[in-house]
């Protein structure tokens, strides 16, 4: 069982990911857009509000769809970036795979605020779209 030290720290970063997204940080709103996304049971305002005030956590299930919702690591919106351990063999191979500029641009990516980091993401995802529709003609 989390502690209550662990549940204020998630509704902290819950509420920095709402914000980045341009998401009011109400429990009605958020339980209203996680019930549109959600196809298990719908949570209540209640509850939503439990997350933002470091009351409860959710369940992976449910963690999952904020964090995909939110487009944040269902990891670092649990654990906050501190908490993220790759495996070995993960961490080796990703960084052996990448060159130094590469090592950089992911550091400073790192090193921006939650809303610039969501509008790069935003960018590189229209980029390989736009790369894939490419490659089709």
């Amino acid at each position: 069982m989390p502690t209550s030290t662990e549940t204020e720290a998630f509704a902290q970063r819950l509420r920095r990911a709402l914000e980045a997204s341009g998401v009011r940080a109400s429990p009605t709103v958020l339980a209203n857009e996680f019930n549109l996304r959600f196809w298990g049971r719908s949570v209540t305002p209640h509850t939503a509000r439990n997350w933002l005030l470091g009351k409860a956590i959710p369940t992976q299930d449910k963690l999952r769809v904020l964090a995909d919702w939110l487009q944040v690591s269902p990891d670092e919106l649990r654990f906050g970036r501190e908490g993220l351990v790759l495996k070995a063999s993960e961490g080796d191979a990703a960084m052996d795979a990448m060159n130094m500029a590469d090592r950089e641009m992911l550091n400073r990516y790192l090193a921006l605020p939650l809303n610039e980091r969501k509008t790069v993401r935003e960018v590189v995802v229209a980029l390989s779209m736009a790369a894939v529709a490419k490659s089709k003609t």
